[in-house]
């Protein structure tokens, strides 16, 4: 950037200024672009696990009705019929644990919601501007 009023080609303070105003308002701009991504994926890994501890808490309640029926099956006749209600709510059960496996595990990537990424890249730009500025 040459400005014609100076022989040399060092930009006018105007000019500097000027640059400096706009990096710094593209840099912001990026920045909270950055934070709106990162919060949205957590958001979604946050909807995902809730949802599957929804999933998991409709199958337990279906699980303790079966177990119900399985005591009452047990209760009533001697062996056969209240093992094959054993069974199937232990199977329940299990499909409702992997559940809640499955969506801790989603869950624990969406939380806590802080857009951390942005928040380093933040901290880096603060840091390489006051260094710049300090030359």
């Amino acid at each position: 950037m040459t400005s014609p009023g100076h022989p040399d080609s060092r930009p006018s303070i105007g000019e500097l200024v000027s640059s400096l105003s706009e990096q710094l308002s593209q840099l912001l701009r990026n920045e909270i672009r950055l934070a709106k991504a990162e919060m949205a994926d957590k958001a979604k890994h946050a909807g995902i696990g809730i949802g599957l501890f929804v999933a998991a808490a409709a199958l337990a309640f279906f699980g303790l009705g079966t177990l119900i029926a399985t005591a009452i099956l047990g209760l009533a006749n001697a062996v056969a019929p209240w093992l094959a209600a054993l069974i199937v709510t232990l199977v329940i059960f299990v499909l409702a644990g992997v559940l809640v496996l499955i969506g801790k595990k989603t869950l624990d990537r969406g939380v806590p919601p802080v857009p951390a990424k942005a928040q380093e890249s933040v901290m880096a730009d603060v840091a390489a501007v006051k260094e710049g500025l300090g030359r």
